[in-house]
């Protein structure tokens, strides 16, 4: 089966995410390659064509077969404010964004679980710290990266570039105290970090009712390249964040 093809990131100098030693975005150092390790990550990431469907016609969950990706990246006090996971929430680790996924997307709805392949057991060694907490390297996989029609490699590669791309703006780097802001005020913050960006290529999800900013979805082109999201995307993030202002918890 061909595979997407994609390029890899020239990563962007710049702010990075607030983390201790598991990453919120910004930590790009990646630990030297381990010998034992069953994958190796090359410096350049190998190019895949599209996956083309011989009739034509879509075939739901087929690795490789979709329109663009999401890069989701958790509000991580938000998350531990309902969720006890001492590697991600323990008093201390000051996380503020951080990697929930990269998401292949149709332009409506998402294919989920393409295949059985398995995630080598040197993952999480190889690419240390790209996640919050260990339970997401193999979820992720299964769930999402199956899709993307790479290789297990390959997946965490790109992960690793578009994730080391993002820079962020200074008042969202391990907040002590909470505050409010909006989504057009937080889109046009982001934007100005990113001159590569434009506030289309971003939306939000809230929690509370709209009341607690959640999640923050950056999305991508199948070779990297910030892209539009969907008409669904927006609408949904219009839905999940409809307070006229939404608080910012503070890291902890």
């Amino acid at each position: 089966m061909l595979r997407p093809t994609f390029l890899m990131f020239v990563l962007l100098t710049g702010l990075g995410l607030a983390g201790c030693q598991t990453t919120s975005v910004q930590d790009t150092k990646s630990a030297p390659p381990l010998a034992s390790a069953t994958i190796a990550a090359p410096t350049k990431a190998p190019t895949r064509a599209a996956a083309t469907p011989a009739s034509g016609k879509r075939v739901k969950n087929t690795p490789g077969d979709f329109d663009f990706y999401v890069m989701s990246l958790s509000w991580s006090p938000d998350y531990c404010a309902d969720n006890d996971d001492p590697q991600q929430c323990s008093v201390g680790r000051k996380l503020g964004f951080v990697l929930h996924g990269l998401w292949p997307q149709y332009n409506r709805g998402y294919p989920t679980d393409c295949s059985m392949e398995p995630l080598p057991k040197g993952a999480q060694q190889q690419f240390p710290n790209l996640y919050p907490s260990s339970k997401l390297y193999t979820h992720e996989w299964d769930k999402h990266g199956t899709c993307s029609g790479l290789t297990p490699d390959e997946y965490l590669i790109l992960e690793k570039t578009l994730k080391d791309s993002i820079a962020v703006p200074a008042p969202y780097r391990s907040p002590v105290k909470a505050f409010r802001t909006t989504t057009d005020q937080l889109k046009a913050d982001f934007v100005s970090v990113n001159s590569v960006w434009s506030e289309d290529a971003l939306a939000l999800q809230c929690s509370g009712s709209g009341r607690f900013l959640k999640e923050l979805y950056v999305c991508f082109s199948r070779d990297g390249q910030p892209t539009a999201c969907s008409k669904e995307i927006q609408n949904d993030a219009a839905n999940s964040c409809q307070e006229a202002d939404f608080l910012v918890r503070n890291v902890k």
